[in-house]
């Protein structure tokens, strides 16, 4: 092997098992869960920020997040703070609220510091972004794949939780201008549901070829959402216009995954 055969076998090294070092976001140490937190479920803290961030539509301002943190850090300061057996004694729609709310803002606040970026997926690496670290909860530190799979997924087993939870990319469900609540949980989960199936870059149906095109996501999660095509197929029909979900219903219809698309949702 040359010289410069061994130069880039190192870089490739580097790059590679470099990322699996400890990373900048992981070094924070937890946060010290109280007995008792005087803690709001309508997430004031977090209600100001995404009103601010969040443009409705998908597009996240990052830039004004990243030079205007202490909104984000106060809430997941406070978050931080809720002792599981506190957590416990919620009720199940203020629990999943609750989850649904962190992991988001934790991840906002990773994609801000390190923007710009052109994809979550640069933050990590070996290991992976959604194996890091980052989450404090609990008065421990967590990370957001087991947030979500251990966690959000295995507690309440609601498909639901898919449109909610988002990964700062374009492909991902919209970020709402406003926290997850226990009040009006399923109303959001509803409008959520039909604002991703309606984006006709993700998910749309073609009446003539029979087709359902899907994201990923269904692929992804398909148990969340039924143990066949079929239950599938039934579980989104709900979500389309009339005429599409009638369509549907009526059977023939197969399946095709759309491609997701990984790049930031920066609304710069």
């Amino acid at each position: 092997m040359n010289g410069q055969a061994h130069i880039l076998v190192f870089v490739v090294f580097s790059q590679l098992f470099g990322c699996g070092c400890s990373h900048e976001a992981e070094k924070d140490q937890p946060i010290v869960a109280d007995k008792e937190v005087n803690f709001s479920h309508d997430h004031p803290k977090l209600a100001q920020v995404l009103a601010r961030v969040s443009d409705g539509y998908g597009g996240v301002d990052y830039p004004w997040l990243q030079e205007n943190p202490d909104g984000l850090n106060d809430y997941l300061n406070l978050a931080g703070r809720v002792s599981r057996g506190q957590y416990q004694g919620w009720s199940r729609s203020e629990r999943m609220a609750f989850l649904l709310n962190v992991y988001n803002a934790a991840t906002l606040r990773l994609m801000a510091e390190h923007y710009p970026i052109v994809s979550i997926k640069n933050i990590g690496g070996i290991p992976s972004v959604w194996d890091l670290k980052v989450v404090s909860l609990f008065g421990g530190k967590i990370s957001l794949g087991y947030l979500e799979h251990q966690l959000i997924r295995k507690e309440f087993q609601s498909p639901s939780v898919h449109f909610a939870l988002v990964c700062g990319s374009k492909g991902c469900p919209i970020l709402r201008q406003e926290p997850y609540n226990a009040q009006n949980l399923e109303k959001q989960f509803t409008q959520q549901a039909r604002s991703f199936l309606n984006d006709q870059v993700k998910n749309r149906v073609d009446l003539e070829k029979k087709t359902v095109y899907l994201s990923p996501v269904f692929k992804w999660y398909k148990e969340d959402f039924g143990k066949s095509d079929a239950e599938l197929l039934d579980f989104v029909a709900i979500h389309f216009p009339e005429a599409e979900k009638s369509a549907i219903k009526r059977g023939g219809f197969r399946i095709i995954y759309t491609k997701y698309d990984w790049n930031v949702n920066s609304a710069n």
